[in-house]
């Protein structure tokens, strides 16, 4: 696996290993500062700037993916396409990018704003907190997925009645109908009245 930012911490030129940043914003998503990412997760959770992407295919099926099970935070459960935090300065937009072709080894062929959404969603499991402030996508996807096994567990793609269903039956993230409810205007504009979203 290509070690980024994004996935591993990294060696400073002492040796001394630095911890991953998220950006921090205030209640308008206007930047204030910045924090480690596992501190800013930590309860009750420093409110930082994150993304979250949705995928469709040419039927109108949303790629959701189960996230790795050696993921520090929700690992092993189901969310949408893709998701995380841009670097400090990074637009939303290109982080959002560069982590979908990351993750799932894919260029989205179109990718759309889609609003954004503030939560704060604790995490029973682990513990954490998801204090976010959440610049949402929507987009196509056309390629073979090459999915990165340390981020992704398992892939599909599904109609609304088969994510409803599976929804029932097995683990999601704790932010995933959330953000998924914010993206549903842009996300009945790209894939129009008959895929049911």
């Amino acid at each position: 696996m290509p070690i980024t930012p994004a996935t591993a911490t990294h060696d400073s030129s002492n040796g001394i290993a630095e911890a991953i940043l998220l950006e921090l914003v205030d209640e308008n998503g206007v930047t204030i500062g910045t924090a480690e990412k596992l501190a800013a997760h930590q309860p009750p959770g420093q409110l930082h700037r994150a993304f979250s992407v949705f995928l469709f295919d040419e039927r109108g099926r949303l790629l959701i993916q189960q996230r790795a099970l050696g993921k520090y935070h929700s690992p092993g459960v189901w969310s949408n396409t893709c998701c995380g935090h841009p670097y400090p300065n990074e637009a939303p937009f290109a982080a959002a990018a560069r982590r979908t072709h990351e993750e799932l080894g894919v260029s989205p062929s179109l990718l759309a704003e889609a609003g954004t959404v503030r939560y704060n969603h604790p995490d029973p499991d682990s513990g954490l907190v998801e204090q976010e402030y959440n610049h949402l996508f929507v987009g196509l996807v056309q390629s073979p997925l090459r999915p990165e096994a340390d981020e992704v567990g398992d892939t599909a793609f599904v109609t609304p009645a088969e994510l409803a269903e599976r929804h029932e039956k097995e683990p999601f993230s704790s932010w995933f109908m959330t953000v998924l409810d914010a993206a549903r205007p842009a996300v009945r504009e790209l894939t129009g009245p008959s895929a049911g979203w």
